[in-house]
């Protein structure tokens, strides 16, 4: 029988999903604190921050899966419609043009448009050798996630349309099939490349 284990933070997604595992006969296990029970790592789905998937993975000798950090620079630039480079925070505090910067790994802080690399972080508690993205600054229209698994897309939907979230009152996350189909399409042309990696299992945002 699968199993979902989950960390003790209660989320919307969270609540989700243990519904839906309830609905499935899945076995569920919450934790409440950083002791994993010993439980077999096969049929196991782990869902919770990243400092909690990692002690998981750490502690039943799991490998947590994602992409390198430069996947994106290097994917061709038809498929990424962006200029983007890696470099490490001491670097990207030089960027002296408005440019969308993000760390590359961990979310240490905030994702967004910085007028230039002085309004990054200060010398202090990160690396200095922080691997950073360093984006062209581009307008979406609307945002995509599709869920991949072995390179093939499971599921997708709209999350961000015109600067707000798609998602209804109902809960649901709209987005029109044609919509749906372009997204899946944009995203299936890069999977089909076989030049480009992929883990086993990652969430792709076309936009």
């Amino acid at each position: 029988m699968p199993t979902l284990l989950l960390s003790s933070r209660q989320t919307e997604d969270a609540q989700k999903l243990w519904r839906a595992c309830i609905a499935e006969n899945w076995k569920l296990i919450r934790l409440h604190g950083w002791r994993v029970p010993e439980i077999s790592p096969h049929d196991l789905a782990v869902y919770g921050e990243l400092l909690f998937a990692q002690h998981v993975a750490q502690t039943l000798g799991l490998r947590l899966q994602e992409p390198e950090a430069d996947w994106l620079p290097k994917l061709p630039c038809r498929w990424r419609g962006r200029e983007v480079r890696l470099a490490a925070l001491t670097e990207a505090r030089k960027v002296a043009t408005r440019s969308f910067i993000k760390p590359a790994e961990e979310k240490c802080f905030e994702a967004r448009i910085y007028s230039s690399g002085a309004e990054l972080p200060p010398p202090g508690p990160l690396p200095e050798d922080l691997p950073m993205l360093v984006q062209e600054v581009v307008d979406w229209t609307t945002e995509f996630r599709c869920f991949v698994l072995d390179r093939q897309v499971v599921t997708s939907s709209a999350y961000w349309r015109d600067g707000q979230p798609t998602k209804s009152e109902d809960g649901s996350w709209s987005s029109s099939g044609a919509e749906l189909e372009q997204a899946n399409r944009f995203c299936e042309s890069v999977l089909r490349n076989q030049t480009v990696t992929f883990p086993d299992a990652v969430a792709m945002d076309p936009a």
